[in-house]
C-alpha cells in the first residue's frame, strides 16, 4: 500500500469512476507498470467506496441481486462475494470490500470529485472537475449508469398527485406502508420492490412493456451481451439486458408468480391525478408509482467530444471509442455486467498502455 495521492493537474490516464469497471482498469494499469498520480488518476464522484452499490436500498442483499463477481486480485485479500455474509446489506458488503481493495492495491482514488466535461487537447484531453482541471493523454470513462435512471414519458404524469420515484430514490418498503403502489419495469429491481412491498403496501400492481418470462437459461446472458456489443459497434442505442435474458426462474420468483404477486399487466394508456387509465378504459387508483425502467449510460460530461452517431448511440469497439481513439469506455454496453467489467478492465488497460507508448509525450510538437 502507498500513501494517498492527492488531486494532480497532469497525468497519463484519467479514470472516471471507481465502480467495478473503473477499479478493474486501475488494477490492471498498476499490473502493467503505471503508478497512481502521474501514471493514472482515478476520480470518483461518490462520497464513499462501493460505486453505485453505496446508494442502493438497505434491504437489498447480494442473493437478491444479479451475481456480483469478484474484482481481479480480490482473492489476494482473502475476500470473495461468493462467501460474503448473506445477512448483511449488499451496499455495506460491497462498500467494505471495495474500500479494502483500494487500500491494499494502493489505487488512491480521489473522491468526491465531479467530472463536468472532457475536451480535446492537442496531446490528449482536458478533464474539467469541481476541483479544477486535469490534463491527460488518455481518458477511461467508467461512470456507469446509476446517475441516469430512465423514466419514459406518459401523458398526465406531471399531474399525478401521488409519489413518483425512480430506482435510485427507493429506500424502504416502509415508505409505502398502506399505499397502493404501481411498479413499472420488468427487471430485477422491479421484482425486488414488489417482493419487499408485499404485506407492507396496501396493494401492488406490476406493469411491464413486454410479457414477462421466468427462465433458467444460462445462455441468455451470452445472447444479451452479444446484442449489446452489436449495438455498441454500430453506434445504436443499447438494448435492455433484461429483454434478452428474461427474469431468473428462482424458487422465490416462481412462488411469487404462483401466488399472484409477480403477474404483470400491459402498460397503461395514461396517468391521471389519482391513478392510471388502462387501454380498455378502466381505471386503477394508485398512491405511488415506482419507475424501475432502467438506466442510460452517464456520458453527459463527454458531450464536448461529440461522440453521438446519427442513430443516437456511441460507437465503441472493444472498449475504445471509434471517434476518439484515446478515449475508452469501460463497463459500457456488453461490459456492463460485473464479469463483463472485469474482462473489460484487462482489455482496456492493455490498449491504454499501448496507446501511451505510441503517443508523443505531452508538449511535444
Amino acid at each position: 500500500m502507498s500513501d494517498t495521492v492527492e488531486f494532480v493537474e497532469e497525468t497519463g490516464v484519467v479514470v472516471v469512476g471507481a465502480g467495478q469497471a473503473g477499479l478493474s482498469v486501475a488494477w490492471h494499469l498498476r499490473r502493467l507498470g503505471l503508478g497512481p498520480g502521474t501514471g493514472f488518476l482515478v476520480l470518483d464522484r461518490g462520497p464513499d467506496t462501493g460505486g453505485a452499490w453505496q446508494f442502493r436500498w438497505e434491504s437489498l442483499r447480494l442473493d437478491d441481486a444479479h451475481r456480483v463477481h469478484d474484482l481481479p486480485g480480490m482473492r489476494e485479500l482473502g475476500l470473495s462475494f461468493a462467501t460474503a455474509d448473506p445477512e448483511r446489506a449488499a451496499r455495506d458488503v460491497v462498500r467494505d470490500y471495495y474500500e479494502r481493495y483500494e487500500r491494499w492495491f494502493g489505487l488512491n482514488v480521489v473522491r468526491p470529485v465531479e467530472v463536468t466535461a472532457v475536451r480535446r487537447e492537442r496531446d490528449g484531453f482536458l478533464v474539467t472537475t469541481d476541483r479544477g482541471d486535469v490534463a491527460a493523454r488518455v481518458v477511461v470513462n467508467a461512470s456507469g449508469t446509476w446517475a441516469r435512471p430512465f423514466r419514459p414519458y406518459f401523458a398526465g404524469a406531471a399531474d399525478f398527485r401521488g409519489v413518483q420515484i425512480s430506482t435510485p430514490e427507493y429506500r424502504s418498503a416502509r415508505d409505502f406502508a398502506g399505499k397502493r403502489v404501481l411498479v413499472v419495469g420488468g427487471g430485477t429491481s422491479g421484482v425486488g420492490f414488489l417482493r419487499e412491498l408485499e404485506g407492507v403496501a396496501a396493494g401492488t400492481v406490476w406493469v411491464t412493456r413486454r410479457p414477462v418470462e421466468f427462465v433458467d437459461d444460462p445462455r441468455g446472458g451470452v445472447r444479451a451481451v452479444r446484442a449489446a456489443d452489436e449495438a455498441a459497434r454500430a453506434g445504436r442505442p443499447l438494448p435492455s439486458i433484461i429483454s434478452g435474458t428474461g427474469l431468473p426462474a428462482t424458487p422465490e420468483n416462481l412462488a411469487a408468480r404462483d401466488r399472484g404477486l409477480l403477474v404483470a399487466r400491459p402498460v397503461f394508456s395514461a396517468i391521471e391525478p389519482d391513478g392510471v387509465r388502462w387501454a380498455d378504459g378502466s381505471f386503477e387508483p394508485v398512491d405511488a408509482i415506482i419507475w424501475a425502467t432502467g438506466f442510460r449510460a452517464e456520458l453527459t460530461h463527454l458531450a464536448p467530444l461529440r461522440l453521438r452517431e446519427p442513430g443516437g448511440g456511441v460507437r465503441v469497439e472493444d472498449g475504445r471509442s471509434a471517434r476518439e481513439p484515446r478515449l475508452f469506455l469501460a463497463g459500457f454496453g456488453p461490459q456492463a455486467s460485473t464479469i463483463g467489467a472485469n474482462r473489460a478492465g484487462r482489455t482496456v488497460a492493455r490498449q491504454v498502455v499501448a496507446e501511451l507508448r505510441s503517443a508523443p509525450p505531452a508538449g511535444a510538437g
